[in-house]
């Protein structure tokens, strides 16, 4: 480590200044290499740019997130085990981004990588649950398994956790600068918790993660120039699951195991809710569809610029939720409550809450349903003066509301008008 003593505060801002430096400058080589070997994205039908964009900014990420660690972390076993595993999950998202693996292959990829810091230590160990108390899963071994041998319940949840972390951050990539942009603001929130709880070593593999995050999106906002393809995804996912681990469930706070789960509501909702619809309409949990939050909002004529706005906003809610959960003094841990300080955290809860369900709802369908109504008042005309016209009008509305939303297909908007076009609506 390059400056003596335990990691801290300093070390979090020279780390995260190092990686964001680093990988900054050096998305541009990794775009050149991308082009030399043809790791391209080139536009589909799901896709939301326009023209090829080379997907290798991930590699810039990693190399900023290893020399920051090789600075500013601990000389420990530890240590070089989560950034040995970081650069085994880069190397698996790198050879997808360029050969396509199958999901398969992909997922024993990532298990593996998951694995190497899980094997030095890095697991779910006793962790404190609300009404419960003290919870610990590696008392549970499981013996004799084959390659493995004797594991106990901690490291399997650990890894299972480590690669849900993984395909949860892959899966919301699909808007320029949208998974780094979160990731940027859910690892800032999670060095801030992990410092705070005197996980002093996560708090900077936070830093330094948040760091990498925000140097690639200076390339990667809209419009991009680079993608950080499945190599920067998958790492940044490997990284939030680790830091998670180490930075909040070995505690003993009572409220620690929810900090993870809500800094990253945003991207586990909307991974939830396209596993379910995909599970729902018997299809492959890992086919890509335009089920997303963001290619709704995208369908209902939202530009990235403004997608990226709502989804930002939604994780900062988010993050804000968790801080507050952490540093206002609404409890004595003991079960006594101050009620200025409750009234405060009830307060932030509901603002979070709301904004939350403006987003679930008011963007998916009640803005749905205004522009649906426009186009239907447009499309029947003077038929609606009839008696029994506004009935079959509402009735129209709904079941064309219902089925876009099912099958997340929605009319195409004009760019030059603004208006939905009428293709393939009754």
């Amino acid at each position: 480590m390059l400056l003596d003593g335990p990691p801290g505060n300093l070390q979090a801002c020279l780390g995260f200044a190092v990686a964001a430096l680093l990988a900054w400058l050096l998305v541009p080589a990794a775009e050149r290499l991308a082009w030399r070997i043809g790791a391209i994205d080139l536009p589909r039908e799901r896709s939301l740019h326009t023209k090829p964009t080379p997907k290798l900014g991930g590699l810039a990420i990693l190399v900023g997130v290893c020399v920051a660690g090789y600075l500013f972390l601990p000389e420990a076993a530890t240590i070089r085990a989560i950034l040995g595993g970081a650069t085994a999950i880069a190397l698996v998202g790198a050879l997808d981004d360029v050969f396509e693996f199958p999901p398969a292959l992909k997922l024993l990829g990532q298990i593996i990588a998951a694995s190497i810091p899980v094997a030095e230590g890095v697991a779910v160990g006793v962790f404190t649950l609300p009404f419960v108390g003290g919870v610990d899963p590696a008392a549970t071994v499981i013996e004799g398994l084959p390659l493995l041998g004797d594991v106990n319940l901690g490291e399997i949840f650990t890894v299972v956790g480590i690669v849900a972390f993984i395909n949860v951050i892959n899966l919301i990539d699909g808007v320029d600068g949208l998974a780094a942009g979160v990731c940027l603001i859910s690892a800032l929130a999670l060095a801030v918790i992990a410092l705070s709880l005197d996980r002093r070593a996560a708090g900077v593999l936070a830093a330094l993660t948040a760091g990498a995050a925000l140097g690639f999106l200076r390339h990667g906002f809209p419009p991009a120039s680079s993608f950080m393809g499945d190599t920067g995804s998958n790492l940044l996912g490997y990284l939030l699951g680790v830091i998670a681990v180490q930075g909040a469930l070995k505690t003993n706070a009572v409220v620690a195991l929810f900090f993870p789960l809500i800094v990253l509501a945003v991207p586990i909702l909307d991974t939830s809710f396209v596993v379910a619809k995909r599970l729902k309409h018997r299809r492959p949990i890992y086919q890509a569809d335009r089920w997303h939050f963001h290619h709704r909002l995208a369908n209902i004529g939202f530009s990235q610029r403004r997608t990226l706005l709502y989804m930002y906003g939604w994780t900062l809610a988010m993050a804000g939720l968790a801080l507050a959960l952490r540093f206002v003094p609404y409890s004595d841990d003991r079960g006594h409550f101050d009620a200025t300080w409750t009234a405060v955290m009830i307060t932030i809860a509901l603002i979070t809450l709301i904004a939350s369900a403006y987003l679930l709802l008011a963007l998916e369908i009640l803005k749905l349903r205004t522009e649906r109504l426009g186009w239907l008042t447009s499309r029947l005309g003077s038929d609606l003066n009839d008696a029994a016209e506004p009935s079959r009008f509402d009735r129209i509305l709904n079941e064309g509301v219902a089925r876009e939303l099912e099958t997340g297909s929605f009319p195409a908007l004009d760019p030059e008008t603004g208006e939905f076009e009428a293709v393939g609506h009754p």
